[in-house]
């Protein structure tokens, strides 16, 4: 298993000298304002995001105080999108810990959603680059479509690889994309180095979600949701859609859309369950997965510093095999 603090060793005094930042930026004086933010900060998790900001940026040029502000942006509009899905969503969990709308309701928790994507906005500014602006603003649009896409495709009467890859490149690759991209373009990088870093960042980021999907056909993980729990949300993931269209049993189809409609009972989600594990669907996904991550590793082999090539070689590894 690959070690995230090997992984972060290049960037340690940089991604502390975040934390320092992150830390600072999420203060407030309003009582109901400062609970939440403290509260957000406890589960600051793997921060991979800002991983790849700061080692995109070390592999492009140097680490600017336009970096840190691009990194601060993105895992700020990354932690309000977060607090606005559990709202959708109507999660009560986050990380193992509790939600913000469950900490508070949900009124309040959309406004300190909105806070937090207007610190976003706040630092991308502060980069004083326009094009960092227009990466933001263009990111927050497509998290957004991604999330409707996947609503209007409940509708939908395929079982459809291509609507599936469209979801996620819009909900979870895009902002791994632009991590790559703004590290790169605000370490000063070349062009062919922020395209280069951009592709890296989209190739990673679905392999994150790709794995994620794959939690949620595994006992024994800790991911701080139950298995099933992407169709008991309505979420047809590549391993069954795989399955479903390998095999397209009929009461399976069924069962299939009535997930799509928020109907399906237990019994539908576990006979799914094992449908997409007996029809090679696990198998399908992880083949897909390493495709993805031999591409992404291709595209930073050049790196000039062996150091930072190595780490976000690693980067992907990372992501692809871990636990949680």
């Amino acid at each position: 298993m690959t070690d995230l603090q090997q992984i972060q060793a290049p960037i340690a005094t940089e991604l502390a000298r975040f934390n320092e930042l992150l830390e600072a930026t999420l203060q407030h004086d309003n009582p109901l304002l400062h609970t939440a933010l403290v509260h957000i900060l406890r589960r600051k998790g793997k921060q991979m995001r800002p991983t790849m900001v700061l080692l995109a940026a070390r592999a492009a040029g140097e680490v600017t105080p336009e970096v840190y502000h691009a990194a601060l942006s993105l895992e700020l509009l990354h932690t309000a999108s977060l607090v606005h899905d559990d709202v959708v969503d109507e999660s009560d969990r986050r990380r193992g810990q509790e939600s913000v709308n469950a900490l508070l309701d949900n009124q309040a928790a959309v406004l300190v959603g909105d806070y937090i994507l207007s610190k976003s906005l706040q630092h991308a500014a502060a980069t004083q680059d326009p094009r960092v602006v227009r990466v933001v603003a263009e990111l927050g649009q497509t998290l957004a479509d991604g999330e409707l896409l996947q609503m209007h495709g409940s509708d939908a009467t395929d079982v459809n690889e291509a609507l599936y890859y469209e979801i996620i490149r819009k909900k979870t690759a895009s902002l791994f994309s632009a991590c790559g991209q703004l590290g790169a373009l605000t370490a000063g990088g070349t062009e062919g180095d922020v395209e280069r870093l951009r592709q890296y960042g989209q190739l990673t980021g679905m392999c994150f979600q790709l794995r994620d999907d794959l939690f949620d056909l595994t006992e024994g993980v800790d991911v701080g949701k139950p298995v099933g729990n992407d169709l008991r949300e309505g979420k047809l993931t590549l391993p069954l859609i795989y399955a479903l269209r390998h095999c397209p049993d009929e009461q399976m189809l069924s069962a299939a859309q009535r997930v799509r409609h928020g109907e399906a009972t237990q019994e539908d989600i576990d006979r799914l369950t094992h449908h997409a594990i007996d029809q090679g669907g696990i198998q399908y996904a992880q083949w897909s997965m390493n495709e993805l991550r031999m591409m992404a590793v291709g595209l930073v082999q050049e790196t000039p510093d062996p150091t930072v090539s190595a780490a976000l070689r690693s980067y992907v590894d990372f992501v692809v095999e871990r636990n949680s």
